[in-house]
């Protein structure tokens, strides 16, 4: 039995010749990355479709399993259903089912066997010309839920994740006709919580998939895998009423920490645009990047150190992060040149000798402990950073210190000591939080 479409000509264009060319519009240079779980929108191809396209050309081409989970619009669903289609029509030919997955995730969820709620639903078929386009050879594993627990489908995906023939995709908008400034808050702080893998007061109005979301989350979190930023957008863009929109954005997973896969393909990046930054405060211009891996947007903290000869000429960082890594690191670049106390202004004559070396930071996180002796347990010499706290006193060390202070004893009384106080100082006030970093 097919699944007959009833979006075709509404949601995106009906004429094949027509699809054919939007499609090929919003095919991409071939990712870095190939990923095998994404987040993508599921509106009309004129508002998100672009950022759909580019979210499925980052999952791996030759799967040959598509899990799509994505939210019932039209009929109340409660958990999850299945269709009992064979396949679906599309502009490009009919894309076939798994049927004995999708006999599995009715056994492995408990959830119903009906068509009934996939006749009229439009996040689901409209992900499948761009699944037929690029990876044709896959079949599909439809999936909506409504009233569900999102470590339901955290458990789903686990369950079927070792099979590398499978890839995910989990469909979603993200905040609903809110005037735009206050929707670019909301989807800028939704963005936040799936980039950190933070759970905790997600709530349903931020995204109408909010379970798959949430469960592709729970899933990251559990691995240490990372939510990478492809874009992120929304309805204004494309009709211009800033009045009521509609957000999208669009993720993939990193089997890994994001750090990592910044190292990995844009270290280069990196230090180039901490030279330019620099430069362009001796010929005191203007810089501004237009074109960049949208990773940079995601929130983080840097510390930009700057050697010449071999010898520290200035060193600036974040400790926290507080806004777009690319800003962050266009900043640091710029005061460690011109801004450290220690050291006079950078002359151009020392720019073009200085080596740049920048280390990426993790989210910093709280120790628990009683005594100092707890605290030194914990930390590990030459990979954690260690920042502490106490009211106003507050100083950093990088792991990069422990190759001067290898002693745990002597790091923490030397850190003590640039924060203002007593080496020997303690009280049940001091705040201590790790951190590692990835150098570049």
């Amino acid at each position: 039995m097919k699944k007959k479409s009833t979006i075709s000509g509404t949601f995106y264009p009906s004429d094949k010749e027509d699809l054919k060319r939007l499609i090929q519009e919003f095919t991409i240079e071939p990712p870095k990355y190939k990923s095998r779980a994404v987040i993508v929108p599921h509106a009309g191809y004129k508002y998100s479709g672009r950022l759909a396209a580019e979210g499925i050309q980052h999952l791996k081409r030759d799967a040959k399993n598509v899990f799509i989970f994505a939210p019932s619009h039209y009929e109340r669903v409660y958990g999850c259903t299945v269709p009992e289609y064979s396949s679906f029509e599309t502009i490009f030919g009919d894309i076939e089912i798994n049927t004995e997955l999708t006999k599995q995730i009715s056994k492995l969820c408990d959830c119903n066997i009906s068509n009934y709620a996939f006749e009229k639903e439009h996040s689901i078929e409209v992900q499948l010309p761009f699944i037929k386009a690029f990876l044709p050879s896959a079949k599909i594993v439809p999936v909506l839920y409504g009233c569900e627990n999102f470590k339901n489908l955290c458990n789903t995906l686990e369950h079927f994740w070792n099979d590398e023939d499978n890839v995910f995709l989990i469909s979603s908008d993200l905040s609903h006709f809110y005037p735009e400034k206050e929707a670019v808050k909301i989807d800028n702080y939704t963005a936040k919580m799936i980039e950190e893998n933070y759970l905790n007061n997600f709530e349903q109005e931020q995204a109408c998939g909010a379970v798959g979301i949430c469960g592709l989350i729970e899933f990251a979190k559990k691995h240490n895998f990372s939510l990478i930023r492809i874009g992120l957008t929304n309805s204004a863009a494309t009709t211009g009423d800033s009045s009521r929109v509609v957000g999208y954005g669009s993720w993939f997973l990193y089997e890994g920490e994001k750090n990592y896969y910044i190292k990995k393909y844009f270290s280069d990046f990196v230090v180039d645009i901490c030279r330019k930054s620099i430069l362009s405060g001796l010929q005191l211009g203007q810089f501004n990047i237009k074109n960049y891996d949208r990773v940079f947007d995601e929130f983080g903290a840097s510390f930009v150190t700057l050697e010449l000869d071999g010898i520290l000429r200035g060193c600036i960082g974040s400790i926290i992060p507080h806004k777009p890594l690319l800003k962050d690191l266009l900043h640091n670049a710029h005061a460690a040149a011109f801004s450290d106390p220690r050291f006079p202004t950078l002359t151009l004559n020392e720019y073009n000798k200085i080596a740049i070396k920048v280390s990426l930071l993790s989210k910093p996180e709280r120790i628990e402990f009683e005594t100092e002796e707890e605290l030194l347990d914990v930390l590990k010499p030459g990979i954690h950073g260690l920042i502490i706290r106490d009211g106003n006193y507050q100083s950093v060390f990088l792991p990069d210190v422990w190759e001067q202070l290898p002693d745990k004893q002597v790091f923490i009384e030397q850190l003590k000591l640039k924060a203002g106080l007593p080496k020997n100082y303690f009280s049940e006030n001091l705040e201590a939080f790790k951190f590692t970093t990835t150098k570049i």
